[in-house]
């Protein structure tokens, strides 16, 4: 059975998210970057909000990683918000992967 693409772009920003989540090298990451990967990471949660309206997905994960992309640049705080919202999004990818295939 094929994927949704709502599902599959859950699964890409929760594993994105966790990434992001590991602590000195998200930060690291996203410091060396010049702080780009919040906006690419902002944009890819809005795509993946438009699919997940487009197909009835869950859609708390995806407005929780928009809102941690606007506050992630506070150290502490921006690392809680993207572990927290890399396991929302996995989560929700997981249930919703496996709804879709019953």
């Amino acid at each position: 059975m094929k994927m949704k693409t709502s599902v599959a772009l859950l699964w890409i920003t929760g594993l994105a998210e966790a990434f992001l989540a590991i602590p000195f090298i998200g930060g690291g990451f996203v410091i060396s970057a010049g702080y780009a990967p919040l906006g690419i990471m902002f944009v890819l949660h809005a795509i993946t909000l438009f699919f997940c309206f487009k197909e009835y997905s869950p859609k708390f994960g995806s407005i929780l990683g928009i809102i941690t992309s606007a506050l992630a640049w506070i150290p502490v705080i921006g690392w809680a918000l993207h572990l927290l919202t890399a396991i929302v999004l996995l989560l929700s990818a997981a249930m919703s992967g496996r709804s879709a295939r019953v």
